[in-house]
């Protein structure tokens, strides 16, 4: 191979092992760090908050497919 062809493939790659591969790495581990420790008291507040707007919707569902189903037995099969 001609020495200018090899020089424009390892430069490229010299360049993303400087400067790329260490700030990804930094960047990936710092995540991990944050994942592994957990919530926050403030996410774990608003993730209850969440968890009960879902069952309260839940409930308000099951209540409104109970009276579609009393008033329109075949409101099922209309999609």
């Amino acid at each position: 191979m001609d020495e200018g062809i090899i020089a424009m493939l390892v430069m490229p790659l010299v360049i993303f092992m400087i400067f790329v591969a260490p700030i990804w790495l930094i960047l990936h581990y710092r995540s991990k760090k944050q994942v592994n420790q957990g919530l926050s008291a403030e996410e774990q507040a608003s993730l209850q908050s969440l968890a009960e707007q879902a069952e309260k919707m839940s409930d308000r569902i099951q209540t409104l497919e109970a009276i579609l189903d009393s008033e329109a037995p075949e409101w099922r099969n209309r999609a």
